[in-house]
């Protein structure tokens, strides 16, 4: 959406992003609800459902009975399949990317091994994906790119990928000249954090840490509805804290991060040391290993979200892992941190661990319809 000018014209437009917002939200609503709840006159938001009705993105989904006199509601609802997002995430050797609707609503998606060192191969291959997905898709609203790594979301650098092995890459300029779409670039763990936020309905006036468990560790803070990157665009990377001086070397080439210590990586290392081929996909067959390893990695963790607790003060944490399946390591984390934090504040900070994990795919969809509804 763009506005022709000042004034009364950005004012419409973002009353109609107002409303959009408020649609994704409800799903179903009416005329008067919409403008009770966004303190609009009902002649502005009739003037909005009329212009929506019109472009074919809403239905009327007909009276409903009121107990006051009184012309009825009319229900109506976003038709979310006429507006589209794309997420496309890249890591190492892998690329994979979802379709989704304005409900965040998986439409399509696809995920292939390709080689990633090499930035100039990797972005060829990425120009053609978004100009096949614009193709099959003109209902395309725009394309959220996630790489892993320290990413400038403004410019749209990749400044360091230890994952990928890059160094300073200017992805936005090449993409952007061969994409007629808005482009978004972003962190992946960050774009996955958004989506965390709305799938367990927090409220985006406080603020909230995300936590992902994969084959590294990372964390980001969304604040009021926006992922906190920080001065350079680090904040949140909670992974790379240093637990253990002298422990095992990291990814970053530091020695003792977290990560070395929760990662997939970290645990598998850790129970094939303690029985050789032992994995954890099989874990359950050494219950008493498989239990060591889990309440060591939780402690781990939970003596770092203790600091996150006191430091950030979130209203909640969320941890996304593939150990929150472990009673032990949920119970570890949770003690830990209650261990480590002031008791109000322990107290006063939701932790949820979620039980499927989220596609950062998914996010980064979701981060270009937030982008779209972005206020002027």
């Amino acid at each position: 959406m763009k506005a022709a000018g000042k004034g009364p014209a950005l004012l419409r437009l973002n009353n109609l992003k107002r409303v959009m917002m408020q649609l994704r939200t409800t799903r179903i609503t009416s005329r008067q609800d919409l403008a009770l709840a966004l303190e609009l006159s009902k002649n502005t938001v009739s003037l909005i459902v009329d212009d929506l009705l019109e472009a074919g993105l809403i239905n009327e989904l007909g009276p409903v009975s009121v107990a006051s006199a009184g012309r009825p509601k009319i229900e109506i609802s976003l038709r979310a399949e006429k507006l589209k997002s794309a997420g496309i995430m890249v890591e190492r050797q892998a690329i994979h990317w979802r379709v989704c609707d304005y409900f965040s609503q998986v439409i399509a998606e696809q995920t292939w091994r390709t080689e990633t060192s090499d930035p100039e191969q990797l972005l060829h291959e990425l120009v053609e994906v978004c100009q096949t997905l614009h193709a099959a898709h003109p209902e395309l609203l725009g394309v959220a790119i996630g790489f892993p790594g320290i990413i400038d979301p403004h410019r749209g650098w990749v400044h360091f990928s230890a994952h990928l092995g890059w160094q300073d890459v200017d992805v936005m300029t090449i993409l952007s000249h061969e994409m007629p779409l808005p482009l978004r670039i972003m962190n992946n763990v960050k774009a996955a954090a958004l989506l965390s936020v709305q799938q367990l309905e927090l409220n985006k006036s406080q603020s909230h840490f995300y936590l992902r468990i994969s084959e590294g560790l990372g964390g980001a803070l969304v604040e009021h509805g926006e992922v906190f990157t920080g001065s350079s665009w680090t904040a949140g990377e909670i992974g790379h804290l240093i637990v253990q001086p002298n422990g095992e070397r990291c990814s970053c080439g530091r020695l003792g991060c977290l990560e070395t210590l929760v990662s997939k990586p970290a645990i598998q290392q850790q129970l094939a040391k303690r029985k050789p081929g032992l994995r954890w996909q099989n874990g359950e067959s050494e219950p008493e290993i498989l239990k060591e390893v889990m309440t060591q990695a939780g402690t781990h963790l939970g003596n770092a979200l203790s600091q996150v607790m006191q430091l950030m003060n979130p209203a909640s944490i969320i941890i996304d892992g593939p150990w929150n399946a472990q009673p032990a390591f949920v119970q570890a984390v949770q003690q830990a941190a209650q261990a480590g934090a002031l008791a109000f504040t322990f107290a006063h900070t939701a932790l949820h661990f979620l039980p499927l994990r989220i596609d950062p795919a998914n996010g980064l969809a979701l981060a270009v319809i937030e982008q779209y509804e972005r206020l002027s």
